[in-house]
């Protein structure tokens, strides 16, 4: 795929097949998250980005435009250099720019957290690299 229509994907993960043997046991699933518990995360997420964007004509983070990303994303010093290391580093569009802080904004809403810290930068980053987009 060109890079162009590469740059418009954004998420992507390398999932190792799992051996059947690990599908078999029965304590294998234990202490892991349950669908139902991803489930109300996820709700309590979009709840947050519903609050957020209560008097916008948009309710997720995907559809903010350059203008509320900035107003609603602000981004501590440590997150602005990280992200521009991987700019520079990654050659990353503008595009890839914003999307990567609009992921990684739904990342830190996904854990409940207030603020856009350098962690979920980073996590953003990472789905980024998996498909490609530095090579």
């Amino acid at each position: 795929m060109s890079a162009p229509l590469l740059d418009r994907i954004d998420l992507s993960l390398d999932v190792q097949p799992v051996a059947v043997e690990d599908l078999q046991k029965v304590r294998a699933h234990e202490g892991a998250e349950t669908s139902a518990e991803i489930l109300l995360r996820v709700m309590a997420a979009r709840e947050r980005q519903e609050a957020r964007f209560l008097e916008m004509r948009f309710h997720v983070n995907a559809a903010m435009d350059v203008r509320t990303l900035e107003k609603c994303c602000p981004l501590d010093s440590g997150s602005e250099e990280l992200l521009a290391q991987a700019v520079r580093r990654l050659g990353l569009s503008a595009r890839a720019y914003h999307r990567t802080i609009k992921v990684a904004r739904t990342i830190a809403d996904l854990e409940g957290a207030e603020h856009i810290l350098q962690l979920h930068i980073a996590e953003a980053l990472q789905y980024r690299q998996s498909i490609g987009l530095d090579d």
